[in-house]
């Protein structure tokens, strides 16, 4: 079956919202499209009313977690499961607006691989937008792609540029990310965005510390992935260079310096700094070879086309 949008939405005991973003949903859009919800281990009657919908409307599809496996997980899981060349992934809380989509869409037909929203006026509590915004200014720096609003969970992306992409932890925000570092034009359009009226926020503060050990990952994974000796020989290097630097500390207290080096921790920070590199740089070693097994053994390769010509074999 050919579709063009999959619409995901990964739910939460979300019993009290469900039935009406459906109807929200099926307003909007109606031609060659596909909702996947992904129950995401809900302890309420959210998987019932679910089962409901699909039996009305064979377009409604569903994946129930056995257990609470967080947000990225439901909507990688929904992702795979998606056979649209155009993949819309949002929030079950009714926060985010599907009347959006259509302009998102159109947003996309301009040639853009991905159209993140922006909610310019977030109906949430202060607490909750103050760290957001300062996370989303430290994600822009750190990656080089600049965008107001990462967290926000309605988007759209082509089919292709999820292709490699596997999520864990709070990932599902950078795909954004990945898509430009791989050559994809990511636009981003300022969208509706409702206070929360039914059912309990499933969010808490420690995303944002999630979100910041998961930036460091992406970041390293991004540009040292293919060559992970570049960190860790580099950290070997500088570990050596400031054991040499020690040393030499060592012989000026020995001749010109008055008193005996054995007096300073100097001696022990040598030898300590001489391990570090030496650790370091095997280490490094170690995870070219695990990289290159990574990479063969599954038929990998580190790059990503957009398109060939004559490019047959």
């Amino acid at each position: 079956m050919s579709l063009n949008i999959s619409v995901v939405v990964p739910v939460f005991n979300e019993e009290l919202n469900v039935d009406e973003l459906y109807r929200r949903l099926i307003a909007v859009l109606n031609d060659s499209v596909e909702f996947i919800f992904v129950d995401d281990g809900s302890t309420d009657t959210t998987w019932v009313r679910l089962e409901a919908l699909a039996e009305r409307d064979d377009r409604v599809r569903l994946i129930r977690f056995r257990r609470n496996f967080g947000q990225t997980a439901a909507l990688s899981a929904g992702i795979d499961y998606a056979r649209g060349r155009i993949i819309v992934p949002m929030d079950g809380d009714l926060q985010n607006d599907p009347t959006d989509i259509p302009r998102l869409l159109a947003k996309m037909d301009e040639g853009y691989d991905v159209v993140s929203g922006w909610r310019l006026h977030r109906k949430d509590p202060f607490h909750r937008r103050l760290p957001s915004v300062i996370a989303n200014r430290l994600i822009s720096w750190i990656s080089g792609v600049s965008l107001h609003d990462y967290g926000c969970s309605l988007k759209a992306y082509r089919r292709d540029v999820l292709t490699d992409v596997r999520l864990y932890g709070e990932m599902h925000r950078f795909v954004p990310i990945y898509a430009s570092w791989q050559g994809g034009r990511v636009a981003e359009l300022p969208v509706e965005h409702h206070a929360r009226t039914l059912g309990k926020s499933n969010y808490g503060m420690e995303r944002t510390l999630k979100v910041v050990l998961d930036l460091i990952v992406v970041k390293f994974l991004a540009s040292y992935s293919t060559k992970p000796i570049y960190v860790f020989g580099g950290f070997g290097i500088g570990s050596f260079l400031l054991a040499g630097f020690a040393f030499l500390l060592m012989l000026y207290f020995k001749f010109w310096g008055g008193k005996s080096f054995v007096q300073t921790p100097l001696p022990m920070l040598v030898v300590m700094l001489l391990l570090v590199g030496c650790l370091s740089v095997l280490l490094g070693l170690v995870a070219e070879l695990m990289i290159r097994t990574y990479y063969e053994s599954q038929g990998k390769r580190p790059y990503s086309i957009r398109a060939t010509v004559r490019g047959d074999g």
